[in-house]
C-alpha cells in the first residue's frame, strides 16, 4: 500500500510518504474477499492439471509397465 505525503495544516501533522505491505491481517474486506477467491481459483487449477497429467500418464502404456 502506497500512502503518499502530507503537508501539516493547522489541524494535522504532516505525514511522510510511505510504503507497507499489505497482508491478508490488514486488508479491506473488499481486498481480502478478491484475495481469497483468487487463492482458491489458482488451488482449483493447480489440482486440475495435475489430476489430467496423472491421467495422461496413467493412459499410457509404457507408463503402466514401468
Amino acid at each position: 500500500i502506497f500512502v503518499h505525503a502530507v503537508e501539516a495544516t493547522d489541524n494535522s501533522l504532516a505525514v511522510a510518504e510511505q510504503m507497507t505491505v499489505e497482508t491478508p491481517a490488514n486488508m479491506s474486506l473488499e481486498n481480502k474477499a478478491h484475495f481469497l477467491a483468487e487463492k482458491e481459483a489458482i488451488h482449483l487449477i493447480l489440482t486440475g492439471i495435475r489430476y489430467d497429467i496423472y491421467s495422461t500418464v496413467d493412459a499410457c502404456q509404457t507408463a503402466q509397465e514401468m
